[in-house]
């Protein structure tokens, strides 16, 4: 009587580092698929012409000027928030508190706005609202960090019920500061004096949002790739044992790289009330500290990689609102695609990072 063969069908093992040639390819190959199944999905699902149903998500991403504004607007954005996450991501500290640090940074931005309007400058108010928001996107986020560092408390549920804790405080004042009184909400800040508002270049309100960004993503880059605090980052980020054993003081490590991740995400909380916004509400951030995660974990941590990263899922977000506009669809079947899109795009790496073996069939059989 034979023995079955205990020997697992498939078994996984890690790649060595492809070239990079090879990754790209495979990377295009999962692009291809993708859209593919979902032309697949929207034949079957509408009936319409999928090759209208791309066309009009580009066009709802780039088809204007103004829609190409808008995109850069909501990359730049994106890109900060992903900026801000991966030092700490990289060090594994799991940072889930991007959206409280966004807010709590446009709360001190609307607070110094509503409060100081009429009483300095604008372009001094612009500066103490830049302060303001700062400090406390960073002293936010570095109350989880010092309970890390002290006493090995989770970040990860640490930070994410900041959050929330974020989110009451915001609707607290919301209350306070509602125009008129009863109606919920606050309202364009300092509209008639534009006090506080981040200037123009030329008609467009959106550049100098732009421009910070790509000042931050260069500072970024230099900071976490040829800095020494970068590569106390990577090394506590790999083994705090080993962090500690060559003499990197871990614990002031985790504290810095919370304040500088909190004070980016301040910063972008700012950028958003002075540049793009003028207001307040609960759901400014717009889940962006979560779409950050998954552009700094897209990227791998590579600051030039992000970029495309949040230009692709950016893309696909307003690429997705015009098809749900034009074809009368709604929202949920855009998102249907931008899932299926996103899910080839993530899988890919597995196939780029492991190595997937096939069961080899034995001629002989064991009595």
């Amino acid at each position: 009587m034979s023995k079955l063969n205990r020997e697992p069908l498939l078994h996984i093992t890690k790649r060595k580092e492809l070239p990079l040639a090879k990754t790209w390819a495979i990377r295009i190959g999962a692009i291809v698929a993708a859209l593919i199944v979902c032309a697949i999905v929207t034949t079957a699902m509408t009936g319409l012409d999928p090759f209208s149903v791309f066309g009009t998500m580009i066009y709802g991403a780039v088809g204007t000027e103004r829609k190409t504004w808008i995109l850069l607007k909501e990359l730049a954005v994106l890109l900060s928030v992903a900026l801000a996450l991966t030092p700490a991501f990289k060090m594994k500290f799991w940072n889930l508190g991007g959206e409280g640090q966004i807010l709590v940074g446009a709360w001190a931005t609307a607070l110094c706005m509503i409060y100081m309007g009429d009483v300095i400058p604008s372009g001094l108010l612009i500066l103490v609202c830049l302060a303001a928001a700062i400090l406390c996107g960073a002293v936010w986020a570095m109350i989880p960090a010092f309970f890390k560092a002290k006493w090995n408390t989770n970040e990860t549920l640490f930070t994410l019920m900041m959050n929330y804790v974020a989110i009451q405080l915001v609707a607290y004042f919301v209350i306070i500061w509602e125009v008129p009184k009863g109606s919920g909400q606050v309202g364009i800040i300092n509209q008639s004096t534009n006090a506080g508002w981040l200037p123009y270049i030329g008609t467009n309100s959106y550049i100098l949002v732009i421009l910070f960004v790509a000042v931050i993503t260069a500072g970024m880059f230099v900071y976490l790739k040829y800095s020494k605090h970068g590569y106390e980052i990577s090394v506590v980020g790999e083994s705090q044992r080993t962090a500690r054993y060559v003499g990197i003081k871990v614990d002031k490590v985790i504290i810095r790289t919370l304040f500088l991740s909190g004070a980016i995400c301040g910063f972008t909380g700012w950028m958003i009330v002075s540049g793009i916004d003028h207001t307040i509400t609960t759901t400014l951030a717009g889940g962006r500290g979560f779409l950050g995660i998954m552009v700094s974990w897209l990227a791998q941590f590579n600051v030039i990689a992000m970029i495309f990263a949040s230009l692709l899922i950016v893309f696909l977000e307003q690429g997705a609102g015009e098809i749900s506009t034009s074809f009368g669809l709604n929202q949920s079947f855009a998102d249907i695609l931008t899932g299926i899109i996103l899910f080839f795009i993530i899988g890919c790496e597995f196939f780029i990072n492991y190595k997937v073996h096939m069961r080899k069939k034995s001629g002989k059989e064991e009595e």
